[in-house]
């Protein structure tokens, strides 16, 4: 009985993270990491060859995991970026704690969209390919903001 209830439990916890984390199935028995993702946007860039993106990764599980890419139709290369005391430091994965968050926001985490394969517009959307450690795969619509936008949120 135990070994039929594993393959559910996984469909119910890939079930899980493709609701973007609607938060069923957590608890503090939870296991396995439960992300969803929450505030993305681009600043409409400036620059026709790169632009920022932020975001709010949410862990709603019981085990840690780690992004270790982030790829878009719309540049060439997306770098992740750290920034700490003024000085910013490119990164290869970000961890996201068991219960917490990882948060990309301006002046601190960032993502840097290089080569941009076109100049996004205000209105426009940005699609994202996250990649996880151990969750596989989210794909996220960025909208495209004005170059001032200062969202309630704080990132």
């Amino acid at each position: 009985m135990r070994r039929a209830l594993l393959p559910a439990a996984a469909l119910a916890g890939a079930l899980a993270l493709t609701g973007c984390g609607s938060g069923t199935g957590s608890g503090p028995g939870s296991s396995k990491a439960e992300l969803s993702v929450s505030g993305p946007y681009m600043p409409q860039p400036v620059s026709a060859d790169m632009a920022a993106g932020f975001l709010t990764i949410s862990n709603e599980g019981g085990a840690k995991d780690e992004l270790t890419s982030v790829t878009s139709d719309a540049a060439g290369q997306v770098t992740m970026h750290s920034t700490v005391g003024g000085a910013m430091e490119e990164k290869t994965s970000f961890a996201i704690p068991a219960h917490g968050q990882l948060v990309f926001k301006s002046g601190g985490n960032h993502l840097m969209f290089e080569k941009l394969k076109r100049k996004p517009e205000q209105g426009q959307k940005v699609t994202l390919h996250l990649t996880f450690a151990k969750s596989g795969a989210l794909t996220v619509e960025m909208p495209v903001k004005s170059a001032t936008y200062n969202p309630s949120t704080g990132h």
